[in-house]
Formats: structure tokens, sequence, C-alpha cells
């Protein structure tokens, strides 16, 4: 019964769709259970007074208040994975650093109560200057956020691979430019919401939560708490209500719920609101990269140099920097440059904290890379798919390793880009343009060429370290993940996964690995995706991010129905007196391949395993429930060379997209796309296609619409969804996509992480096509969100030849 690659409908739909998914809001796990709710500061920057909660506490049905000093005395601040000495607490201790940032929590028979006892609570503040803006913030005048950190920069790195000089010297040009990717987030269905309960009898903390990992966290939380891990568990339901990555920067709120429980002696519940949602959650990285191209005269990029400044907000928290080095093993691109230095930068700001967001680091990265490569084709005056065809990597390169220590596993870069002008008509299209701008319209034509990393290995993470800081501590590497299969008496099959799925259909397709390994419909197969900490299988890497259920999660799923599998064919090969080898599963019966006669029901040998274990074959153990862990060797930590694999496999996308610019009023109308992906083996290509069309209306929102704005002084400007524009349906462009297939030879299905790559395309390929159309114009495309505001802006100036000022863009 061969199901993996076929387009199952997922299971998951028949819940979310009728109404009968179960979120955070829903759960009651605890009886006498409470509410909080959370003051915030008003203030970008200031320092704490004094706190006076006295009116507050008197309120009826008020049980409890809680301050940065509770939290200070009874937490330490959150483990950082950089050195600079920045401390983070789950409340403002002594300092608030963004507004937003949380001051007091009120505890209360319910929510009500609880968020009108706030406006009781009185705060002293002293107001302290504020910076937002990256370059300002790196400036030595700066007010600086962290006093004991003396500066604003977190984490400051460089890397050379390479002769970087020499590619330089021997350019016949150099391409430079400075590009501004805007702060922007995730608008899940459900917000955050947290559980918490202490049990003081054992000073063990039970939480649950729509966190969605990765579970490394779950170490920084318990170090916070001051609590052996095995003292936090964590329970994670398996309806989150989305997540697109936002939901790794719970935690903090986890540890202060857990915080709270503990001084009220109550379990308490949490759910946040929408505008503190977009106002203090968490959001991706704003970022300013400076970027030059060595490059000769028939096109050939021969090395890169690039600044990298990301703006972490107000504190640097974990697991940041990991949107500064998500990408540094694949900062190439799909191209073959092997002479490549960058200068990393983490800065602080009186912004929200930065954390994980659908294709964190990519999107951020990718912009600055594919805009060179059109604007290095306008000085050679070449068409841009020739400067894209000369510097792809070949088919015959692969495996290959980047200049920086990735290694792509598989790929055939130039078919998928020569897929993707085929089915864009890019010839047709270049003809269109020609004739609208005979009749005075603009259109434009972009082009953009991506390598989607998925299955992070850990390690990327101390890239932020020195190799001598990372030896003195213990390697750090690894993308390992668990699952268990096991089937009870009566013959019911279950699997338990903890890749903590926020909507991409980890249920479905790990029913549709495990009905084709044992030979059974995948419909009769149960999945149970909720994650318990003190039940489930799981390591440090577990969690829903980097794209990493189909290389990492998949694979251990279809490890552990191996192992059962091979389980039941021991035993049916002792009852038919056969060597276990000669039988296949098949239609719900273990039966000889070469003699079809020789058959036993699968339900008759899982009794067996059950009922009758003294029949078992020698060294079978009863009962089945097997559980398999799997990980991926090339998932090395960072060498002495900082050279490091910072993901287990490598897809790839090319992007075309066709726009028209209406110069009076600085509309953008995409009038198609074309996008066409090589993820290795597809698991369900139904479900592939909505993660791809769900990834692309991601980046459609950073390249269009959203940016968490804020003004000079520090103060949020996108509070509501009347001020921060998400697309809906009705934004969604023409979308034709295509697939090509090269299967990883890493993964025992050759499947590779696919959802990230639109978010990291998309931005920077609609770019590219509103620069080509504004071409007459002579204006620079390099700062996002592309609004009409801003389109018609540069439009004016352009017209008027008034220079575009700094800050203006």
């Amino acid at each position: 019964m061969k199901t993996i690659g076929r387009r199952i409908r997922r299971t998951e739909d028949a819940r979310l769709m009728t109404g009968r998914g179960t979120y955070m809001e829903d759960l009651q796990p605890l009886p006498n259970l409470h509410h909080a709710a959370i003051l915030r500061s008003p203030y970008p920057h200031a320092r704490i007074k004094g706190i006076h909660t006295e009116r507050a506490e008197q309120m009826p049905g008020v049980k409890g208040v809680v301050t940065g000093r509770d939290v200070a005395r009874w937490t330490q601040p959150f483990p950082v994975g950089v050195t600079a000495p920045v401390e983070y607490y789950s409340l403002a201790v002594e300092k608030v650093r963004f507004a937003g940032e949380p001051v007091a929590v009120v505890v209360a028979k319910n929510r009500y109560l609880a968020e009108d006892a706030l406006d009781a609570i009185e705060v002293e503040y002293e107001p302290l200057p504020a910076v937002v803006d990256i370059e300002k913030a790196l400036e030595p005048d700066a007010p600086v956020l962290h006093d004991q950190v003396g500066t604003n920069i977190a984490n400051d790195r460089t890397f050379d691979y390479g002769d970087v000089d020499g590619a330089f010297s021997e350019a016949d040009l150099v391409v430079s430019h400075k590009f501004n990717f805007p702060k922007f987030s995730a608008t899940p269905v459900e917000t955050y919401g947290v559980i918490a309960h202490h049990d003081p009898s054992e000073n063990h903390f039970t939480i649950w939560s729509n966190f969605h990992g990765p579970f490394t966290l779950q170490s920084v939380m318990a170090a916070a708490l001051q609590v052996p891990s095995n003292r936090l568990r964590i329970i994670i339901p398996k309806d989150i209500g989305g997540s697109y990555g936002i939901k790794s920067g719970v935690f903090p709120y986890m540890v202060l719920m857990a915080v709270v429980s503990k001084k009220v002696g109550l379990p308490v519940k949490w759910i946040e609101d929408r505008q503190e949602h977009l106002f203090a959650s968490s959001s991706g990285t704003d970022r300013v990269t400076w970027i030059e191209a060595a490059v000769k005269r028939d096109g050939t990029i021969t090395g890169l140099k690039m600044k990298i400044v990301d703006n972490v907000g107000g504190y640097i928290r974990a697991p940041e920097p990991a949107s500064l080095y998500r990408t540094h093993s694949n900062t190439t691109g799909a191209y073959k440059v092997k002479n490549l230095r960058m200068h990393t930068v983490a800065v602080m700001t009186n912004k929200s904290p930065t954390g994980l967001i659908r294709g964190y680091g990519g999107p951020q990265h990718y912009f600055p890379l594919e805009r060179l490569i059109p604007m290095i084709a306008k000085q050679l005056g070449m068409d841009p798919a020739d400067v894209i065809r000369k510097n792809l990597i070949a088919k015959d390169d692969f495996p290959y390793r980047t200049a920086s220590g990735g290694m792509y596993d598989s790929g055939d870069y130039q078919k998928g880009f020569e897929t993707v002008l085929e089915c864009a008509k890019y010839d047709e299209w270049k003809k269109r343009q020609k004739e609208a701008r005979a009749e005075g319209r603009y259109l434009g034509i972009g082009l953009a060429c991506i390598v989607e990393p998925s299955g992070s290995n850990m390690g990327y993470i101390t890239m932020a370290l020195t190799p001598e800081e990372r030896a003195k501590s213990l390697p750090k590497s690894g993308c390992a993940e668990g699952a268990t299969v096991s089937i009870d008496p009566m013959g019911g099959i279950s699997v338990r996964i903890s890749t903590v799925p926020s909507g991409q259909g980890h249920e479905t397709v790990a029913s549709q690995i495990v009905g084709e390994v044992l030979g059974v419909d995948p419909h009769s197969v149960r999945v149970i995706a909720e994650m318990d900490t003190s039940t489930s299988p799981w390591t440090v890497a577990s969690g829903s991010y980097s794209s990493r259920f189909a290389p990492v999660g998949s694979s251990a799923v279809y490890h552990a129905a191996q192992k059962v599998r091979k389980k039941i064919l021991e035993i049916a090969g002792k009852q038919l007196q056969v060597p276990s080898e000669a039988l296949e599963l098949k239609d719900g019966k273990a039966i000889g391949k070469d003699d079809p006669s020789k058959s036993v029901s699968l339900r008759r040998l899982i009794g067996s395993a059950h009922w009758n274990p003294q029949a078992l074959p020698e060294g079978v153990e009863p009962g089945i429930h097997e559980t398999a862990f799997f990980t991926i060797p090339t998932a090395m930590p960072p060498d002495e060379k900082d050279l490091v694999n910072g993901s287990v496999t490598y897809g790839f996308v090319a992007d075309a997209v066709l726009v028209e610019v209406d110069p009076e009023t600085g509309q953008i109308d995409i009038l198609d796309y074309v996008t066409v992906h090589d993820a290795g083996k597809l698991l369900n290509p139904l479900i592939v296609d909505g993660q791809i069309l769900g990834g692309l209306v991601h980046g459609l929102g950073g390249a269009l619409y959203e940016e968490l704005a804020y003004d000079a002084n520090g103060q949020f400007l996108s509070g509501s969804f009347m001020d921060y524009l998400c697309p809906t349906a009705t934004e969604i462009p023409p979308v034709t996509v295509k697939h090509l297939e090269t299967p990883s030879p890493l993964t025992p299905l050759g499947a590779k992480g696919l959802g990230e790559g639109n978010t990291m395309s998309a931005p920077v390929v609609i770019a590219n096509a509103v620069a080509d159309a504004l071409q007459p114009f002579d204006l620079s495309i390099d700062t996002l969100p592309l609004t009409p505001d801003r389109i018609w802006s540069l439009i004016r100036k352009a017209e008027n030849k008034q220079p575009i000022l700094e800050g203006e863009k």
C-alpha cells in the first residue's frame, strides 16, 4: 500500500474545520484556576523608581500582584547565547527597555477583575532617552540600554573565507549597496497562552502552553526558575492555533506565570490579547546590510563582502542571535562563490525583542543578495537571467561545500531556474513589458533563486562565539528528533511525535509513513501530537521550526515504524516457519514474497506479542512499543576555522514575478507569480502546495504591507490591524507552483524541508520586479515594505531630481 508521496487530505482538518480543535483558551486542566493580567510599560526606556500595588491587592477578587522584585528573588536572568552580560528577566527589574515590556502581573478570580486591577497599580518612571534606529544605536553617544554591557552591541563577529582581497583586487567591477529590511511579524489566529501550576511539596512546575520549541529552551526556562529540568514539566496541546515561528517567544511568559503561581499559591492562566501580541510578543529582526560583490566582465561573481547588523530589540534573548546565523552556511545562496567576508553584529534598541519567525534570517539575507543580481546585470548590460545562469551551482557539483561550510546535499539548480523561466514564458513577459512601456505603463519582471535550509543543526547558534570561546564548553551540534510507534493488544496503531505541529500536517504525513511501512490503511493509524516533556520522546532539538519535520521528524517516524515492522516479521517468521526476510507486510497481513500462501494476519501477530509472549522468538520482547531517534551525521559542531553546516538539508526555490506599478498612486499589482521548488521527495504534494502558498503570502506581507513601526522616540505605532496590515485572500496574486524532486541522500525518504522558501524569496523577487518596472525613474529599491506612499515618494523625488535623504525611504 503505497501512501508516501500521495495527495492524501489532511486528517487534522476534520476537527479544525468543524470547530472541534482544542486550544489554550479551551483548557481547564486544574480546579480553582485563576486568571492573570499584565501591566506593561508605556515608556520605551525608563528607570522604575517605585511600584505601588496596595490598592490593587485590596480590590475584590484579587489574589495577588507580582512585580520585578519577586521575579528577581525567585529567578535568575535567562541564559543567553552571547558573552555580553545582558540580564533579561520575565518582568522588568529596575528598568524598562521597550514600550510594552511587562512590569507587573495581577491575579484574580477572572480576567475582568485582573485587568480592572491593573489601573490601580501606580508605577513611578524616570524616562530616559530612547534609540530605535540601528545605525544610531551603534554610534558612540547613543543611549545605552544595559549599563553593565556598556554598549548596545550584544554580539560582534567577523568571518573570512577564501581569498576575498584577491577576488576584489582582480575584479573588473565592484557593485555595492546598503539595504534595509523591516521589523515584521507573524499573526497566528491564537495568540500566546499559558497555564502554570507550582507544587510546593516538590518545588515542581507544570506548564501548559502553545509553545512550539525549540526545546533547548526548556533548559533555559529551568535555569531561570532554578530547578532541575525534571521538575519543569511542559505540556503542549495538539492544536496551538498557528505559529509561523512566533510561539518560540512565549517562553518568558511561561517562566513568568510559573513565578506568579508560586507566589499566589494558585494555578494561573494568562491569554494574550491581540494588542499585546503586536506590541510585545516577538518579531523578526529588522536588519541593515552593506553588501559588495566582486564581478568579472562576463557576470561571474568571484567574491562577496557583507556587513550585517540585526536589531534584536531591548534584550537579546534565546534563541537569538539565531536570525543572524541561521543562514551563515548558505550565505552565498545558490551561487558558486568561494570568497566571502562577513561582519555580523547584533545590536539592542528600544524595540520589542526578536525571535524565530517563518524563514528567520532568510528574508533578511536574500533581500540584499538577490537585489544585487539585477544591479550587476544593469552595470554590465546583461539580462539578469544570464547573470543568474553564470553563477548557479552546477548539478555535477553536488554535494556542494559552500565557502562558509554548508553541505548542500543535492539539487539541480540550473534545471529549476530554466523551469521557472519556461513556466513564466519569460520572453513573452519581456515583450509585454516593452509594449507596456510604449503605452506609458510600467511593467517589471523580477527573478530570484534561493537555497532553503531545513533541519537546523543546533551548533550554528554557537557561531556567535569565537572558536576559543566554543572550546571551553561541550561541542554543540545535532538535529535529533524522536518518535514512538506502538500497537495495543487489539491491534490499534498509535504514533507519538514530538515535533509540536502548528498546522503543517504532521499528523497526516506520520500516518502515511506508518501506514506504508506496516502495510495498513493510514486512516487507521492514530497520531498523538501533544507534547509532554515527562512522557514524550524528545531532545533539545525537538520542536516545530526550521522546516525540520520532513527531513528529521518524518525520519524518526519512519525508523520507529521500521523497528515495529522488523519485530512483527520476526514473530511471523517463527509462526510460518520461514525466514523473516522472506516476508512482507501487505494489506494487514504478513505474506511470503515468493509464496503468498504463506500468510498470517497482522492482528494475530500483534495478539501473540501481547497475549502469548512465551511463544515469541528468542530475544523478542513482549508488547509492541518502539521508539526511534534520528539525526544526520553532517550536523557537526562548528570547527576551529568557523566552518559550519548549519542545516542538514537544502532545498531550492526559483521565482519569477510580473508586476505593474501605477506611478500616480504608487500602487503595485502582481500580475503573475511563478515559483519552482525542489524539496527532495514530496511526502504529500497536497500539503506541500498549501505550505508553499502560506509561505508566499507571509513573504508578500513583508514585501508590500507589514512593518512593526516605531516613531523616533520609541513609541509603537502599529498596535492594531488598522495600522499593521496583513495580506488577506483578496491580495493573493495568481500563483503557479511547479516541483522538481532531487531526493536527499541523507534522509531515508529523500525528503527535505519546505514551507519557508517563499517567505524568503517573495520580498526580494517582488522588489526586483518593482525596481525593473521603475527603471525609467532611475531610483533605488532598497527598503521594504514597498507601500504605495513609499513608492509614490520615491517617484516624486526622482521626477523632481531631489536627493532622497537618509531616513526618508
